[in-house]
């Protein structure tokens, strides 16, 4: 019992250190890989492309290409190549407009490797190459447009600028995904200053003429409520000695009512005037209502007269 227990012991001790020593010799001579999601490997031998491995898992690379694999450590080279899809902004693209108005284009791209041998061996930098074809076709097929088609219609130039590149860069290996024309703008400082203020100036004019429009709705508002009104009162004016008229009429089949009428509007009348009134008893005789006049006539006259400085 106690010689099983060390043999399993020194066994698990064993295959606890060999294990990994045997996986890093396996992997030293090229007998198995791993290859992540969206990575690629391309093995070359002696100058020649011995094989690509592009699916993603565990691969036994004897099997799937050959023994001759094992040699690559010695006498070639394993490139390990990002397959995923990328992208770039190329800003500021110098054009001309039609009119020969300065412009700028930015352009954004997708892309990614599509043949990896191509990619290594047909162009030493794709990418740089890339973008400065991206750029070129730009500039050769986007310039001399009119300018209202470079600010408007983006979509069709988009179209015009990947059919122009995606040929050339299949070539080195790389596909191009979606081109879009993200931005057009002017380049020429005074020109953007007096776009600005032509732009400032539209506004106002445009500001002005809602104002005056408004002005001018508001004053037909109240030109058509005076004129209504105007109506009415003339209408009201017209009317009111008529009733005026049959209320008198109306007042007039009674002598008291009508007395007391009349001596009801004297009474007002007397009130706005402002004058001074003296009430006299109904049953008094001539010489106070005499005397009462003459005091009135000279406190009249006083008043006319002005204070009096006594002299000295």
């Amino acid at each position: 019992m106690t010689s099983f227990v060390i043999a399993l012991v020194a066994t698990f001790i064993l295959c606890w250190l060999a294990f990994p020593v045997l996986l890093v010799f396996l992997s030293a001579i090229n007998f198995y890989t791993n290859i992540f999601e969206g990575r690629c490997k391309v093995y070359i031998l002696f100058g020649k492309v011995l094989g690509v491995i592009r699916e993603p898992g565990f691969h036994l690379l004897w099997i799937r290409l050959s023994p001759l694999v094992a040699l690559v450590r010695f006498f070639g080279r394993i490139y390990e190549l990002d397959m995923r899809l990328d992208q770039e902004y190329k800003r500021n693209n110098p054009v001309n407009s039609e009119e020969g108005t300065p412009m700028g284009i930015g352009v954004w791209y997708e892309m990614k490797i599509g043949n990896p041998v191509d990619y290594l061996f047909k162009n030493v930098d794709p990418r740089g190459s890339l973008q400065a074809n991206l750029a070129n076709a730009a500039v050769r097929c986007l310039s001399n447009l009119p300018l209202a088609e470079m600010l408007e219609s983006r979509h069709a130039m988009s179209r015009i600028v990947r059919s122009e590149v995606s040929p050339k860069s299949e070539e080195w290996g790389y596909s191009l995904g979606s081109v879009y024309v993200r931005k057009v703008h002017f380049r020429d400082i005074l020109m953007i200053g007096q776009i600005e203020r032509k732009v400032v100036n539209r506004l106002r004019q445009v500001t002005s003429a809602i104002r005056q429009a408004g002005a001018n709705q508001v004053d037909i508002i109240t030109s058509s409520a005076e004129r209504q009104a105007a109506t009415e009162f003339a209408k009201a004016r017209s009317v009111r000695p008529q009733m005026i008229g049959e209320a008198l009429r109306e007042i007039g089949q009674d002598a008291d009512v009508l007395s007391a009428v009349y001596e009801t509007l004297e009474v007002e009348r007397l009130l706005k005037g402002g004058a001074e009134i003296t009430l006299v008893p109904p049953r008094s005789d001539d010489l106070l209502v005499n005397l009462l006049a003459v005091d009135g006539h000279h406190l009249e006259m006083r008043k006319r007269q002005g204070p009096v400085t006594p002299s000295i």
